[in-house]
């Protein structure tokens, strides 16, 4: 495992991403027996990152993490979230901040967050119409909170941040089948932010696994026919690039070989996920091919962006 350093802890180039634990997939959902035994696993590989927010599992991912990390919280990351609720509601008031980040430290088992972040605000808080950057800075002073940031998805709203805000954390929607906000990532490091990827899988189409002919019951279920149709031809491609069905460790090097991330945190469900995204870290990746995968988002994505 590789780190960087983040807020004086060190942050692990592969994070846990929590909205796996305690969720439901496919009909299946995870006790909160095989989450603990799942965040223990990943802290003993070396896994010091963990990003998590109060609506995730309506509180049970943060709850799960709690109890899993609370004899080790020095030597962890916990990053969580604010707008979407535990009751499920989405409530961006600054009022609600303390409020929800005090539910926050109650579910975790903590007395502060390592940073809480802004979870996909509308572009008025993000240009700092709003008291949120205010009050963030406030509840940093005060030690519940050692850094803040925002969580969002498109170039328009990252060029926002970086021109209005000074954050500790950006967490970014890229990969291989997003790639839109290419060009700031360099910027966002200059700055001094730590950006953390989230959905670096695109939601395990670039594991290789799935085809034209893949059912969803979960959020999965969005995507429409056409959209099935465009990543199954973009799988293709590139297991046609690699020369493998497995494309996992290439989705998760495309983002680790650029210096600008500094930790990628794949939605973690099995130890079997756990395992691959491990040996994701030891492969010898040629780093000649993130060209080939830029050049692939170029031709096919670019000009017709993927439904998320």
């Amino acid at each position: 495992m590789e780190y960087i350093q983040y807020l004086n802890k060190k942050m692990s180039v592969l994070g846990f991403g929590g909205w796996t634990l305690g969720n439901n997939s496919n009909g299946k959902i995870m006790s909160e027996e095989e989450g603990i035994k799942l965040v223990k696993r990943a802290y003993e590989e070396g896994v010091t990152f963990f990003d998590t927010a109060p609506n995730y599992s309506l509180g049970k991912s943060e709850t799960i993490i709690g109890k899993a990390l609370k004899d080790i919280r020095e030597k962890i990351i916990i990053n969580s979230k604010f707008g979407h609720h535990a009751d499920g509601k989405i409530d961006f008031s600054e009022s609600k901040i303390r409020e929800s980040i005090k539910g926050s430290l109650k579910r975790l088992k903590t007395d502060y967050l390592d940073s809480v972040i802004l979870h996909n605000p509308d572009m008025t808080i993000l240009k700092g119409e709003t008291d949120h950057f205010k009050v963030l800075e406030s509840l940093k002073e005060e030690g519940l909170i050692r850094g803040y940031g925002v969580s969002i998805d498109t170039p328009e709203e990252l060029e926002t941040v970086l021109k209005n805000q000074k954050v500790d954390v950006i967490e970014l929607l890229y990969n291989i089948f997003f790639q839109s906000t290419r060009n700031l990532l360099k910027e966002a490091k200059e700055k001094g932010i730590a950006l953390v990827i989230k959905v670096p899988l695109d939601s395990g189409w670039l594991t290789g696994k799935y085809d034209i002919h893949s059912q969803f019951s979960d959020i999965r279920s969005r995507w429409t026919n056409e959209d099935k149709e465009r990543r199954h031809f973009l799988v293709n491609e590139i297991k046609n690039y690699v020369g493998e069905n497995d494309i996992v460790k290439y989705a998760m090097n495309f983002l680790w070989a650029n210096d600008a991330i500094s930790t990628v945190i794949p939605g973690i469900r099995t130890e079997k996920q756990l395992n691959s995204h491990l040996e994701a870290l030891a492969f010898d990746y040629d780093e000649s091919l993130n060209d080939k995968f830029e050049k692939l988002y170029d031709q096919f994505i670019a000009n017709n962006p993927l439904n998320w």
